[in-house]
């Protein structure tokens, strides 16, 4: 294998594709980046065996070929040398010649007959969505995924495909964040997938700078997704998502609408003096509607803010995680958040008053 190829070129891509590696690796062929240059394209790819991303970039001559490199040394190598500087690849003997200007460097090489195959199975629905539709859905939803629970299900986030409705949906157990959308066409058949936390992450990144259409291909044990000369691929979540939609409150008895700046301000100062580990707040609203927000820590230091808001339906006195309080919050766009309460009091549903697309419960706790 040999080519020459502008060090901008391949940066980017190259970055995307180590950024699912694992700095460490049981396999050594893992820490590899797999290089395969053919039909006028070079093809990087790069797994940890849950996750796989292959980027294409178009090359106009070259010697064809494949090799296997470290990853990250061939990374930080390009974004090293010089801007707009012009490198040569070349695949000699076992060692890979990055060359460039006065620049040598020669890497190891392992044989691409151990790198890993990524096996898809064969695609059950394929699904093509607006990149905007899912970017959406996702940041409103993946801060809410449990880190490691042993219900594995929990940590990763719900796709859940219905008729023309794409929803996401994650919780650690304590929360749950909803995200819904009306799409213009119909899904062939309704679908619910579970992606893990890490392939969502990766995903995030990815749609950050996608624009137009992408392509979802769904087999039963992975999801593939098509964004142009990036292709993404996870290992789905075995298992069955609890039924989210009983966890959302039903016949709301009071409902309270604050100013967004305002509570979150307060919200980040009251938390200083909670303890580190439970963050834990008391949120009152007295008869007259003036909405009281209080700490205190292990130290007996104290915290309290009044802000007056727009009360419907009497008082309330519950305790919270200032930190999910906040998270949520930090999700909604519109100028003003309505937080609700059924009769006992027993989950807060926070809405954006400008975007029904979006909710969130969150669980009191004992104070």
């Amino acid at each position: 294998m040999k080519l020459s190829i502008a060090r901008e070129t391949l940066l980017t891509p190259l970055s995307q594709v180590t950024g699912v590696i694992e700095k460490r690796q049981t396999l050594p062929i893992l820490s590899n980046v797999l290089l395969h240059l053919g039909d006028g394209h070079l093809e990087m790819t790069g797994t940890d065996l849950e996750v796989q991303l292959l980027s294409r970039v178009p090359v106009d001559s070259g010697v064809e070929g494949s090799i296997t490199v470290p990853a990250r040394k061939l990374l930080d190598i390009f974004r090293l040398l010089p801007e707009r500087s012009e490198v040569t690849l070349e695949h000699v003997d076992d060692r890979l010649s990055v060359r460039s200007g006065r620049s040598r460097f020669n890497l190891t090489t392992l044989p691409v007959e151990n790198y890993p195959a990524f096996d898809s199975g064969s695609t059950d629905l394929e699904v093509t969505l607006p990149c905007e539709s899912l970017r959406s859905a996702l940041d409103k939803t993946l801060f809410a995924m449990a880190q490691q629970d042993v219900r594995s299900y929990l940590n990763g986030l719900l796709i859940d495909l219905e008729g023309q409705t794409l929803r996401t949906v994650a919780s650690d157990g304590h929360r749950l964040s909803v995200y819904q959308e009306t799409l213009a066409t119909a899904f062939s058949e309704n679908r619910q997938i579970i992606v893990p936390r890490k392939g969502i992450q990766e995903l995030s990144r990815l749609l950050g700078d996608a624009d137009d259409s992408l392509t979802i291909q769904i087999s039963p044990n992975t999801i593939r997704v098509n964004l142009g000369q990036v292709t993404f691929s996870a290992k789905l979540i075995e298992g069955r998502y609890p039924d989210y939609q009983r966890v959302m409150p039903k016949e709301l008895a009071r409902s309270y609408l604050a100013d967004k700046e305002e509570i979150k301000s307060a919200l980040s100062r009251v938390s200083l003096l909670t303890s580190e580990k439970l963050k834990s707040i008391s949120l009152e609203v007295d008869p007259t509607g003036l909405l009281v927000l209080k700490a205190q820590n292990s130290e007996h230091e104290e915290a309290e803010e009044r802000l007056t808001i727009e009360a419907q339906g009497g008082p309330v006195s519950v305790g919270f995680n200032a930190g999910y309080l906040l998270d949520a919050i930090n999700h909604i766009d519109s100028d003003q958040v309505r937080l609700s309460f059924t009769e006992a009091a027993n989950s807060c549903l926070v809405e954006d008053t400008a975007d029904s697309r979006f909710r969130y419960v969150v669980m009191p706790m004992r104070l």
